[in-house]
């Protein structure tokens, strides 16, 4: 256990992940080394995403694996029909969210409806 393990526990273990990750198609967006969020929901998905993994939900690799796959998918679907105008992010949720239903932890109704909520407030805001 290195002193990074001591002070921030499994936290640690995940940051580190998440860092040593700079390429490849799971690769956070960055910008001089720092992860890029350009909506305020990226930020709150992706910590979210983070904290259900520190909390033992999902391991952060079985989670990474899930979003290689859906960028994958959405690239090959993209060679297939116009340009994908999915971002990141997009992928990152969906990703999150398959993981979630597939491992039980969450409904797909109920994934729908929290979105359906969201969707309403972002409109309400604007």
């Amino acid at each position: 256990m290195d002193n990074y393990d001591r002070l921030f526990g499994n936290a640690g273990y995940i940051a580190r992940r998440i860092a040593s990750d700079i390429s490849g198609p799971a690769a956070i967006p960055r910008r001089n080394g720092e992860p890029v969020f350009n909506e305020p929901w990226e930020s709150r998905i992706f910590g979210a995403a983070v904290a259900l993994c520190e909390r033992g939900l999902f391991e952060w690799d079985e989670f990474r694996e899930r979003l290689i796959s859906e960028i994958a998918s959405a690239d090959a679907q993209a060679n297939v029909a116009a340009p994908a105008a999915s971002t990141y992010y997009e992928h990152f949720l969906s990703a999150l969210e398959r993981l979630l239903i597939d491992k039980g932890i969450c409904a797909e109704e109920e994934i729908e409806q929290l979105t359906n909520a969201e969707s309403r407030d972002a409109h309400d805001h604007h």
